[in-house]
């Protein structure tokens, strides 16, 4: 696990994609990769030997074998481009030498196909197919955070450097790892930790937070934690607008088949609503 990967494409969020993976680059030590990933296209049949009366139809069919291949020529052009421009963003950032990777294929497959190397994923939360409604995710995003045993850094379309960050913590044992990846990591070091419980309060939950607290504390962090009442996803985002956060900490999805299918989750509820990056550990 050596390599920051920002997946670009061309949405949006692709600047934001581009500045974030920088800002870890840095506080990760680590070098940085781009990578854009042509989704494959089906393709006109080319062998039209077997077609049932094609008759005077057959020139057609080889237009629109003709036309495929340009879209995916200019595809890879426009791909080669985006990279470029990228490379000369984070140029101007002061990364040196970002590899690039011009990718055929599903994106999430392509992805795991580079797990090993990843140290971190930065990928926007809107993509090409998003259009401008703020609650549509990209299509893939949910996918990748379920697929890949990585943390994955879910970028909104601006850039704000993180000051400080959230821990949404539940006391659970998916909560307690998260507590022990940021004791282990530098990509958050030296910035405010809060940490927020929701729920009814009561002796063991408070030991829970007590003992993360401990935990993030021993490992040099300035922590502030609080538990409330209430619905998760309201208070989360209210906290994060009181206190100014930069950043929201979560436990990723379970990778479960069972979990997989389960519908209004936490995690994605914040996926559609959260206006600052969202870090999903493991």
């Amino acid at each position: 696990m050596t390599t920051v990967i920002a997946c670009i494409d061309g949405s949006p969020s692709s600047a934001a994609v581009c500045d974030y993976s920088a800002w870890a680059s840095v506080r990760l030590a680590s070098p940085l990769t781009l990578v854009h990933i042509l989704e494959d296209v089906a393709q006109a049949p080319t062998d039209l030997s077997g077609s049932i009366g094609l008759g005077s139809r057959e020139h057609l069919l080889q237009d629109l074998a003709d036309l495929d291949e340009k879209r995916g020529r200019l595809a890879r052009e426009q791909g080669q481009h985006l990279l470029e421009a990228a490379k000369h963003r984070l140029d101007q950032l002061g990364i040196v030498h970002p590899k690039s990777v011009q990718r055929h294929g599903n994106l999430v497959d392509s992805l795991k196909t580079m797990e090993e190397d990843t140290r971190l994923l930065v990928i926007g939360r809107q993509g090409e197919d998003s259009g401008n409604v703020f609650q549509h995710i990209g299509g893939h995003v949910e996918s990748v955070i379920r697929t890949l045993h990585r943390p994955v850094l879910v970028v909104p379309n601006d850039f704000v450097m993180p000051q400080s960050f959230l821990i949404a913590f539940d006391g659970s044992a998916n909560a307690h790892r998260v507590v022990e990846r940021l004791v282990q990591s530098p990509l958050l070091k030296g910035l405010d930790c809060h940490l927020l419980m929701v729920g009814e309060a009561s002796a063991e939950q408070q030991a829970q937070l007590d003992s993360a607290t401990s935990q993030l504390q021993l490992a040099g962090y300035t922590t502030y934690a609080k538990t409330c009442q209430g619905d998760v996803e309201d208070e989360l985002e209210r906290y994060c607008q009181e206190q100014f956060i930069n950043l929201l900490v979560m436990g990723a999805y379970g990778h479960s088949r069972i979990r997989q299918f389960l519908v209004g989750s936490t995690t994605t509820s914040m996926l559609r609503r959260a206006t600052v990056p969202l870090l999903m550990l493991h």
